[in-house]
């Protein structure tokens, strides 16, 4: 049997003008070599900065015959060094209650380190170590991201050292909440994948600058993960070294949100239609000594409007301890202003 053998140009032809088809080909090519030339360069210069931290704590408890016991337990984490003197950002989560802390450079050196300063409320903790010849990562600013642009994860997750996986920038703005149960607010949402020991390692830019500090993945879901802004660390860095703990303001309530009457929002012209209903008052607390009792719902704090608990988290900060507020109630529909002077918080 004889076959007729016909040669198939590839390239195509428009108006007798060839243009082959390889030609986009080579344009694909040109694209994928300069985003890979962009993640190699990243990691060449992050990844001396990035540490995995060995965390040990002690566990303690009391077995079915009320017979105390303690047991050492063993994780791991990341983080990144942020000054050559060997300052280290990381997640409060990863090293919160440790008793002993190593650390391992991407040349493999091990120094141990200490705590310096711990903060729950944000999940951002730093520790140092004292070593020559450190890298710092260089700190960029998560105010101008913008949706879609090229992230760039780089950690330890299950110990294995600087690995790397890259994403978008998925969105922006987004609360989480953290293990101490304040929410976080414009955590950044990527897609670069997480696994357990990514926590407390850079989110990074095409240039190479830290704009996060990544914290969490949502299990059940693919793709979903997020990230610390590396301005959020920035505003509390200073306080967080010098003292080792962010100062914030406490008025002694317990609380729960309640939607508000409509009648009581329009009569009283409110901004918001829910309250913070204050179901427990603190003996000799900040709110009891300004005449706050239980039934009393909080609705607003310096004119500011206050529809939930975080919301008054969000104003109890360092700059109202011991300064004199105006605290903004409703008391059996009577909206009534109530002198409180918040103290520091004692968590």
């Amino acid at each position: 049997m004889t076959y007729n053998l016909q040669l198939v140009s590839n390239d195509r032809y428009d108006e007798g003008t060839p243009t082959p088809i390889n030609t986009v080909t080579t344009a694909d090519e040109k694209l994928l070599d300069a985003y890979s030339q962009a993640v190699i360069s990243v990691v060449e210069k992050v990844s001396p900065a990035v540490v995995n931290i060995d965390v040990q704590r002690q566990l303690r408890g009391r077995r079915r015959n009320n017979q105390a016991f303690a047991q050492e337990v063993r994780g791991n984490g990341s983080g990144f060094i942020f000054t050559t003197d060997g300052y280290i950002l990381t997640n409060s989560h990863v090293v919160h209650n440790a008793t002993g802390l190593e650390v391992t450079l991407s040349d493999g050196r091990h120094f141990a380190a200490e705590m310096v300063g711990d903060d729950p409320e944000t999940d951002i903790a730093v520790i140092r170590i004292h070593a020559p010849n450190l890298v710092a990562a260089q700190l960029g600013d998560s105010q101008l991201l913008k949706a879609g642009q090229l992230a760039i994860a780089i950690g330890n997750p299950y110990g294995f050292q600087t690995t790397v996986t890259t994403g978008v920038v998925s969105a922006l703005g987004r609360s989480f909440r953290a293990r101490s149960g304040r929410l976080i607010d414009n955590i950044i949402q990527t897609d670069a994948a997480l696994n357990p020991g990514n926590s407390g390692g850079p989110l990074v830019t095409s240039h190479g600058e830290v704009i996060g500090i990544n914290t969490a993945v949502i299990m059940s879901a693919q793709g979903i993960c997020f990230a610390v802004p590396i301005n959020t660390a920035k505003t509390i860095l200073t306080p967080l070294i010098k003292d080792g703990k962010i100062q914030r303001g406490y008025i002694g309530i317990g609380g729960q949100n309640v939607p508000l009457p409509r009648r009581v929002v329009l009569f009283h012209e409110l901004s918001v239609e829910s309250g913070v209903l204050v179901i427990s008052c603190e003996h000799n607390s900040p709110a009891q000594t300004a005449g706050v009792v239980e039934g009393d719902v909080i609705v607003g704090m310096n004119n500011q409007p206050i529809a939930s608990i975080d919301d008054l988290h969000k104003l109890l900060t360092h700059e109202q301890v011991k300064v004199r507020s105006q605290l903004t109630i409703i008391r059996h529909n009577e909206k009534l202003v109530l002198d409180i002077i918040p103290e520091e918080s004692r968590s």
